[in-house]
């Protein structure tokens, strides 16, 4: 059978390494899904996620033409999730204490001088 980039196939997880799942498309074609194509997001351990003899949906990402090596994913087959309002954490890096402004550079900037001074005279 010949495929094709974007090509949706059904196939057959044949063998599990920790970079990713080698997929049976067919009795003579074999291709690879890399653990980063299995799913959005962190993939911690593969296994997880597929099992050798599992029949899963793919699609070809790409197919080299100098080795015949097919890329494939689940990953583009599945909806981009979205993060609410709700799910999202803000952060507010402020000081809630008194506004001390430029104060402190202002009060310790003549000891850098003196010290960058000193430094270039015993140079």
């Amino acid at each position: 059978m010949t495929y094709h980039i974007g090509d949706i196939v059904k196939g057959t997880v044949t063998g599990i390494q920790p970079y990713g799942a080698f997929i049976a498309l067919d009795d003579e074609t074999q291709g690879l899904i890399h653990i980063s194509e299995c799913q959005h997001g962190y993939v911690k351990d593969i296994h997880q996620i597929l099992h050798v003899g599992q029949q899963i949906q793919v699609q070809v990402l790409d197919i080299d033409e100098f080795t015949q090596k097919i890329s494939l994913s689940r990953r583009t087959l599945v909806p981009t999730p979205t993060h609410s309002e709700h799910n999202r954490r803000k952060y507010y890096w402020t000081s809630r204490d008194e506004h001390t402004g430029f104060k402190p550079i202002a009060e310790r900037l003549p000891v850098w001088v003196a010290t960058a001074l000193e430094e270039l005279v015993h140079e």
